[in-house]
């Protein structure tokens, strides 16, 4: 790609026309690297780096496609206010055929989620934990956003994500929905481990309460002091699976 299309990748609208996204830093670039460990993958990837830098990605043991730029380059082609001086131009994942739940795997369903920061958390605490796959609804930020993808801290690359799937399509798919509510069951309960996908809303409005009543969801709560109203979406989603976890 031209230097001047690869600014562009910051912009979700170049990112789909052009099929690469940005990846910024030194771990993530490793984290990159242990991704995606085939040379073919490799060849696909252009690393942009610096001078200071260019010993190091030769170091490297991968065939990624390197290019030296200056610092004011490195500044255009970053939307952060201190380039680290690494930046990986990567292919978007092709989209494929919905692969079938491997053996204990659980669904998480985000709608509309729009804080980058947010999701970013989210994919890293899938990745930790692990067996659990992130369902994105249409109108909800990209996933290679740079600040998702920095807030991830590399684990948009390990966490199998499906993107724009609808509500409607869910009951297509699965027979036993959750979601979180004041008015729930505790999580604690051996019960919460019983659904198939688990369903989070948008920071502000939560899961249409048309779809949770179609899908005859069942509301379960995490306990709390009772001075506050509601957590953090990320923080609610990293307790819930926390707690799926300790089921398996």
């Amino acid at each position: 790609m031209k230097l001047d299309d690869v600014k562009k990748l910051h912009q979700k609208k170049y990112r789909t026309q052009f099929g690469y996204y940005l990846v910024e830093g030194e771990h993530l670039i490793l984290e990159l690297l242990k991704a995606h460990s085939s040379a073919e993958e490799q060849q696909a990837i252009t690393l942009y780096v610096t001078e200071q830098f260019e010993q190091w990605a030769h170091e490297l043991d991968s065939a990624f496609t390197i290019s030296v730029v200056t610092q004011k380059q490195m500044s255009q082609l970053s939307d952060t206010k201190t380039p680290q001086g690494l930046i990986a131009c990567v292919p978007l994942p092709s989209k494929q055929t919905v692969k079938p739940l491997a053996a204990g795997e659980r669904c998480v369903y985000l709608h509309e989620v729009q804080d980058p920061g947010n999701l970013g958390t989210i994919l890293r605490t899938l990745a930790w934990f692990g067996n659990f796959r992130l369902l994105l609804s249409p109108n909800s930020v990209d996933p290679f956003n740079s600040k998702v993808v920095r807030a991830s801290m590399g684990a948009i690359f390990h966490t199998p994500v499906e993107l724009d799937v609808t509500l409607e399509s869910l009951s297509e798919r699965f027979k036993q929905f959750a979601y979180l509510d004041l008015n729930g069951e505790a999580i604690n309960s051996p019960s919460f481990g019983n659904f198939e996908c688990y369903l989070f809303g948008n920071e502000a409005r939560g899961v249409p309460t048309e779809a949770l009543q179609s899908f005859n969801a069942v509301p379960f709560t995490i306990a709390g002091s009772g001075k506050i109203d509601s957590l953090n979406l990320a923080s609610a989603v990293g307790i819930s699976v926390y707690q799926l976890a300790s089921y398996s």
